[in-house]
């Protein structure tokens, strides 16, 4: 006998007519506006600052208010999360986004209300999605930016140590892939940490820019729609509740009208993928062998090198932290062309601008904590031909060229190799 089987019964939809349309318009495989929580909650709390100025300025009543900053604190701590299933890149310039939030707001507050809230009326009042979308923006790179600054600095910290750890352990430098003058390990990896920190400094630069937002602009930048005091009562009330130094945007047109700053935040997040990519291909190079490459040091095996030679082992962690820079940097390139097509008073491409910039800000938090722990941190120079390589300096005759001179000491140098062909110096050129 079949046991008799019950359905549940589906959740409720609070989304409503706007937000179903989109689904069909813009059924991409792409992320959602859901897939990213962090930008569901900015968008809630843009909601929720506005709900309070409009109560301030007389737009909305007690009630609503109460209602609404009630549905937008819900949504913030990530009550309803499957509520919103519009796709995150879409046409429109982002109004399929503010309103599906609007929808949802507007529904869950009428539920506790006990009466009508209107999505447009009541919850988007004194807004538009020409200011509401690129502060939510704003506020969620803010958020975004914070793991990857993270993991940057964890790199840097254990490149330094590499540097402090062997210090003294000299190995032979290269240029143009020929035997150069002998470094220590410490200070390749003390370069390396500068490198990485300077990447990250000016992402961190970049990123604080979105401190400054549009809210109150309305339709493009003239704020028509919204009463007088309501702008400033606004990003006040935004600050408070983000725990965010955030002032108004100094020129609304600009504001709305031009995105460089996220071309910025790009080019700096690019920036930082192939400083990262450079190193991890530099100690690729110096790990590869152990008995046909460069063998200065050793990585650390993470896994199985081949499914048919036996004992290979692959830089698998370098060659993955350079893959991921060619992904940033591949959405650094989309964000500087949506950049640029922005057109007249508005740029509608915000909306592929803040998908590229999650994965750029996702793939260096990736990057940089991977390489870290699975990589740098268990790096040693015992290399097979560490010692052996270093037979290849040129140190000697760097000296010698500095007293006899530089012609004299390159004839001097042919001589000796004349004489040992089979020593290495011989086979330098």
């Amino acid at each position: 006998m079949v046991a008799a089987q019950t359905t549940a019964e589906p959740p409720t939809s609070l989304y409503g007519q706007q937000t179903t349309l989109s689904l069909g318009n813009f059924p991409g495989p792409g992320r959602t506006f859901g897939d990213v929580p962090t930008f569901v909650r900015n968008y809630a709390l843009v909601k929720l600052a506005a709900a309070r100025a409009n109560c301030q300025v007389g737009v909305l009543d007690e009630t609503k208010t109460d209602a609404i900053v009630a549905a937008c604190e819900e949504i913030a701590a990530g009550a309803h999360a499957g509520q919103f299933p519009s796709a995150l890149v879409l046409g429109g310039g982002g109004t399929t986004t503010n309103m599906n939030v609007n929808e949802v707001v507007a529904a869950r507050a009428a539920q506790l209300l006990g009466a009508p809230i209107h999505p447009n009326d009541h919850v988007n009042a004194s807004q538009s999605t020409n200011d509401t979308y690129p502060t939510a923006m704003a506020l969620t790179v803010l958020d975004l930016a914070r793991e990857p600054l993270a993991a940057l600095e964890e790199l840097a910290t254990a490149l330094e140590a590499k540097g402090a750890e062997f210090d003294q352990t000299p190995h032979l430098g290269r240029t143009c892939l020929r035997d150069a003058v002998t470094l220590t390990a410490g200070q390749s990896h003390r370069a390396q940490a500068a490198a990485v920190r300077r990447t990250a400094a000016a992402l961190e630069d970049a990123v604080a820019q979105m401190h400054t937002v549009p809210l109150g602009a309305t339709a493009v930048g003239t704020g028509l729609g919204a009463p007088e005091g309501y702008r400033a009562i606004a990003v006040r009330e935004l600050a408070a509740v983000t725990g965010r130094d955030l002032e108004p945007a100094p020129d609304l047109f600009d504001a709305l009208a031009n995105l460089d700053p996220y071309a910025a935040i790009a080019d700096a997040g690019a920036r930082a993928g192939l400083t990262m990519a450079k190193i991890a291909a530099d100690i690729r190079l110096l790990s590869s062998g152990p008995a046909g490459g460069f063998g200065d040091l050793t990585i650390p095996a993470v896994q199985a090198g081949s499914s048919i030679m036996p004992a290979k082992i692959n830089p698998a962690i370098p060659e993955y932290v350079m893959q991921l820079s060619y992904r940033i940097r591949g959405a650094a390139h989309t964000v500087e062309c949506a950049v640029a097509a922005g057109e007249l008073e508005l740029n509608i491409m915000e909306p592929v601008i803040v998908d590229a910039i999650i994965t750029i800000l996702a793939d260096l938090t990736a990057a940089a904590t991977s390489f870290a722990r699975r990589c740098v941190a268990g790096l040693t120079w015992d290399g097979p031909r560490r010692e052996e390589n270093l037979r290849g300096t040129l140190d000697t005759w760097v000296t010698l060229a500095a007293t006899s001179g530089y012609e004299a000491t390159t004839v001097q140098y042919h001589d000796q190799a004349q004489t040992a062909p089979l020593s290495r110096h011989a086979r330098h050129d």
